[in-house]
């Protein structure tokens, strides 16, 4: 597996199938995309891009920290689960952040998926909110310095 930075448009296809299956392709386009300080990876077997994930630098006016990057639109394709894409996504996509001396990084996560997050090292904030059209969430964070 091959982890490398892309363009915020590689994620739109993956984001759409697996995140916003119901929703348009510009759905996909999420505000920040394009700003200097946001980055894009994916996890590739052979030329086939299998899992993204994107951080954006935001800070959660509710956790502690002066540096905050939030994950956003992180996804893996179905067939590929079991291949570990997702934790080597945020292995990675931790030593950039560390690079880049931010303390915390954070998201909105799916229910579904807390406990995938928790066993690598996130904490749940708060109560579980709806986020419209797409379910039910909270946000997890984690602490990097």
């Amino acid at each position: 597996m091959n982890i490398k930075t892309i363009p915020p448009e590689q994620t739109y296809p993956v984001r759409h199938n697996i995140l916003r299956p119901n929703q348009t392709i510009e759905d996909c386009h999420f505000p920040g995309d394009h700003e200097p300080d946001t980055f894009h990876l994916g996890a590739f077997i052979g030329e086939e891009l299998i899992s993204i994930a994107s951080f954006y630098k935001e800070k959660h006016p509710d956790l502690d920290g002066l540096v905050h990057n939030r994950l956003r639109g992180m996804a893996t394709l179905e067939n590929f689960r079991k291949e570990k894409a997702g934790s080597s996504l945020l292995a990675r996509g931790e030593e950039i952040l560390k690079q880049r001396k931010c303390d915390l990084w954070w998201c909105n996560a799916r229910t579904g998926v807390a406990g995938y997050y928790k066993k690598i090292g996130l904490q749940e904030n708060g109560e579980v909110f709806e986020l419209p059209g797409i379910g039910p969430h909270i946000v997890m964070y984690k602490k990097l310095l």
